[in-house]
């Protein structure tokens, strides 16, 4: 099992997420005079300029299955951590790595558009849970040209803030959104590293219906399903990884 808001990653396994199956020829490589009857190399990338052929890209759905191997595969697991019974997942590596960090953006962008596109187009606003929630969700709202907002402990932002309680393994906790972080109507993304009872984003979700904003969806890397913490959360749920096998020792 996975300690919730906690996880990382290293990989030997690169990604490269912009490179195109056959990227067109440099413009230096290209013969002065072509032989005739033959095509200039050149070509194809002057007609993508203009709007016209374009070079193959895998499909989205393909894009999407390769990434989450690379990202599944490079996550470092740890026993009895913090506590025994628990295996702890970490994905903290995946922001040491480059390539990986982009490759997670990126399979976060597809996931986004996979899941959620039909039904409520992208958002307007994503919005992180503390803390983990604070690594990727600015990335991810910048590549789908959405605002960012932070969901805090209580005391930790200043201003007028709106606060939710939720429900820990011993006791309670409390979540708060600055009162004017989402307006009126806004669809917005939650999303957080890992969901496990799903109290935590059940209050950030509360927190965006009291200032009038429309939950289109949850987001996360990570999931403990033996838990069935999608089932206190009231929109469409998804998970980028696998959901982990191993369970915590009864």
């Amino acid at each position: 099992m996975s300690a919730p808001h906690d996880t990382a990653t290293h990989t030997t396994h690169p990604i490269n997420t912009t490179t195109s199956a056959n990227p067109p020829l440099k413009s230096d490589a290209t013969a002065a005079h072509p032989p005739q009857q033959k095509p200039d190399p050149t070509s194809a990338t002057n007609d993508a300029a203009q709007g016209g052929l374009t070079t193959p890209h895998p499909s989205a759905a393909a894009e999407l299955a390769r990434l989450k191997i690379v990202l599944k595969a490079s996550l470092r697991q740890y026993q009895d951590f913090p506590e025994p019974g628990i295996l702890f997942e970490d994905i903290l590596p995946i922001f040491a790595n480059p390539e990986l960090h982009e490759g997670l953006l990126r399979g976060l962008e597809l996931a986004v558009q996979k899941q959620f596109a039909g039904h409520a187009g992208k958002p307007d606003v994503v919005v992180g849970l503390d803390a983990r929630g604070f690594l990727f969700g600015p990335g991810l709202a910048l590549r789908m040209g959405a605002s960012f907002v932070p969901v805090r402990k209580k005391g930790k932002l200043p201003g007028a803030c709106e606060t939710a309680e939720y429900q820990k393994e011993y006791g309670s906790d409390f979540f708060q959104m600055q009162a004017d972080a989402v307006k009126k109507g806004q669809k917005v993304l939650v999303v957080d590293d890992i969901i496990a009872t799903g109290g935590s984003a059940a209050a950030a979700g509360s927190l965006v219906k009291k200032l009038g904003g429309e939950v289109m969806g949850y987001l996360f890397i990570l999931e403990l399903d033996f838990l069935k913490g999608r089932d206190k959360l009231d929109a469409p749920v998804y998970t980028l990884l696998a959901s982990q096998e191993e369970k915590m020792e009864q």
